[in-house]
């Protein structure tokens, strides 16, 4: 049994038994290529959260009607991304055989495998919807194969072709661009055709990762890697609302690296893009019952 974390995100305070989700950081960016600090992020989000409120008036939801649990931040080895892979694997593994729902909070993308390897375990038919920047499908960056360029190409040595659908994408190498003409369905720059791609996979599981970078850098400037263009939070709304219509079965929202921004801006979208995550996600849930 898990032990609830000493500070959690507002709200997410019920004990693990009675949870029908649970909260976990990932605090990891070993691999990060250009600016670190998104092993800061997990923690910046949950301190942070208490700067928002438990209510979303977008969805007419709160928190405070659900069961959430925060098991707080892993503690994971930098000097080994297999390793802290393999942590982040191991916890959400737990999670899901006491059939409750993984959210995992990053740290750096990479992180995203750990958690999908377990979600695919379970769900073998997994779908993924990406929501990033980047392409990440890079075979390897600068000769590693586990490294945040290279989280979705990972992912897609597992599941194959016509599983893997990705937004808002905007940067890449030219063969990341090439590769996913053939293996993905790749949506660039905006969120066209999202409601569609939603309808067509129907019932069948999906695992939903948010690259926080997929927010335009002028909102959003905490991160990494900042591309130019972007959404908006309001599309990020029309998002999250979108894709927990289906069948999610697993998620995580990463890459914010909250010493990036002194504002403090980038940290306070990242609360309330998770807020508004977990409650679509636990609202469409119960819907589901």
């Amino acid at each position: 049994m898990l032990e609830r974390n000493v500070e959690n995100f507002i709200g997410c305070d019920s004990d693990y038994e009675t949870a029908e989700m649970v909260i976990f950081g990932a605090p990891f960016d070993s691999t990060t290529s250009y600016r670190p600090g998104a092993r800061f992020g997990p923690s910046a989000i949950r301190h942070e959260s208490f700067g928002i409120e438990t209510y979303s008036p977008y969805q007419d939801e709160d928190l405070t009607d659900y069961n959430i649990f925060d098991s707080g931040d892993l503690e994971l080895c930098f000097g080994s991304a297999e390793a802290a892979l393999a942590d982040i694997e191991e916890r959400a593994e737990t999670i899901l055989k006491d059939n409750k729902f993984p959210l995992l909070i990053g740290g750096e993308h990479l992180v995203t495998l750990g958690s999908f390897r377990a979600v695919q375990r379970k769900y073998p038919d997994v779908h993924i919807i990406h929501l990033d920047a980047h392409a990440d499908l890079r075979d390897d960056y600068l000769g590693a194969k586990l490294s945040h360029a290279c989280v979705i190409r990972r992912c897609h040595d597992i599941i194959g072709d016509g599983k893997i659908h990705q937004f808002c994408i905007r940067s890449g190498d030219r063969e990341e661009f090439r590769f996913a003409a053939e293996h993905t369905d790749m949506h660039k720059f905006r969120l066209d055709n999202l409601e569609d791609v939603i309808k067509k996979i129907g019932n069948t599981p999906i695992y939903f990762t948010i690259d926080l970078d997929c927010f335009d850098p002028a909102y959003f400037c905490g991160t990494g890697t900042p591309e130019a263009g972007g959404i908006s939070f309001h599309e990020m709304m029309y998002a999250i609302e979108t894709v927990c219509k289906g069948n999610v079965v697993g998620a995580d929202i990463n890459e914010l690296a909250p010493n990036l921004d002194h504002s403090g801006a980038s940290t306070a979208i990242a609360c309330k893009t998770a807020r508004e995550l977990i409650l679509a996600i636990l609202k469409n849930r119960k819907e589901r019952k």
